[in-house]
């Protein structure tokens, strides 16, 4: 995108940004809340000034506005302002923040635009998260599962359901891995992980007190930890040694955020692909022969049934003896 381009005073606002920004309002200081509702009100301010300019227009100071950034996911200003500028050019006219996702569902909405709604939003979490993915570190976590000893999974109410997919997963290609939501069993299990094991605690909100004190305990007794959330300034974040951030696009229905499972989930399918890439060979094999194994349990397909079958006159049915 050109500069250009980037200062037009038609773009779309950024979108993932705000979406960032209004996840992260609850939990800022005063001071960090006057650079979030400028921001919320000129969504574009970034894209027309440095951050001197921006520190101004907020009353803050430019150590601020870092810090500021840092705590919705970037790195600095200059990461900052590049995601508005990616999220303003690729955001078209006709799909705005109000009309599309900056609502939540009302009690006589109809079902046509709920669900226009609804997947705006899934489309929108799924692409803001593929955005910002760091495809090296998912790389490097792939291949010390891929030959590690052991993987605990921790994961807690709708998370538990997201840790026995991956468990599950893995385990059907070779990999030893168990997954815990109940926070005593877990905690027994992680504390007997060592060196060559890595530990994996699963949290949309990042605050879930048993996932942490799962993934401390693992860490504490030597595995790599790896903080699955989509909050990453928690609890659950800072106690990881590694840190996957997914991005929830609109959170319609708290505290359960719909699209959070969609995105947890796509990451989970990333993984699972990307471990089985590191020994082909053996991920071929298992998967062939657990399919084998279960393949006794399975109906075999039907073949479709004609028409005259259908209607009674076909093979098999048995016709009434003519009368003269």
């Amino acid at each position: 995108m050109t500069t250009t381009a980037a200062r037009t005073s038609h773009r779309e606002p950024a979108t993932g940004v705000i979406n960032r920004i209004q996840a992260r309002v609850p939990e800022m200081s005063g001071t960090m809340r006057k650079i979030a509702t400028f921001l919320l009100e000129h969504p574009q301010a970034p894209l027309e000034g440095s951050i001197g300019d921006l520190a101004k227009a907020s009353g803050t100071s430019a150590a601020t506005v870092t810090r500021f950034c840092r705590l919705i996911g970037y790195s600095g200003y200059a990461s900052f302002r590049v995601s508005i500028a990616t999220e303003a050019g690729r955001t078209s006219a006709r799909e705005t923040w109000t009309t599309d996702i900056g609502r939540a569902f009302g009690p006589d909405d109809p079902a046509p635009e709920v669900l226009s709604t609804l997947m705006n939003a899934h489309i929108r979490s799924l692409q803001e998260t593929a955005s910002v993915m760091d495809l090296p570190l998912m790389k490097e976590i792939s291949r010390r599962i891929a030959h590690c000893t052991h993987v605990d999974i921790y994961g807690v109410g709708g998370s538990a359901v997201l840790a026995g997919e991956l468990q599950a997963r893995l385990y059907r290609i070779g990999i030893n891995s168990h997954h815990w939501s109940e926070v005593h069993s877990g905690l027994t299990s992680a504390a007997i992980q060592n060196a060559d094991c890595v530990a994996i605690g699963i949290s949309n909100t990042g605050r879930t007190k048993e996932t942490v004190q799962m993934l401390r305990q693992a860490q504490r007794a030597g595995a790599l930890t790896v903080a699955i959330s989509n909050n990453p300034t928690s609890a659950l974040v800072e106690t990881a040694d590694l840190q996957i951030i997914t991005s929830v696009y609109e959170r319609f229905l708290q505290p359960d955020d719909l699209s959070a499972k969609h995105v947890q989930l796509m990451v989970l399918d990333l993984l699972y692909l990307l471990i089985a890439q590191e020994d082909f060979e053996r991920t071929t094999t298992n998967l062939a022969t657990s399919a084998l194994a279960v393949s006794a349990h399975r109906q075999p397909n039907r073949s479709p049934r004609t028409s005259a079958e259908r209607s009674g006159a076909g093979p098999g049915t048995r016709r009434k003896k003519e009368t003269r």
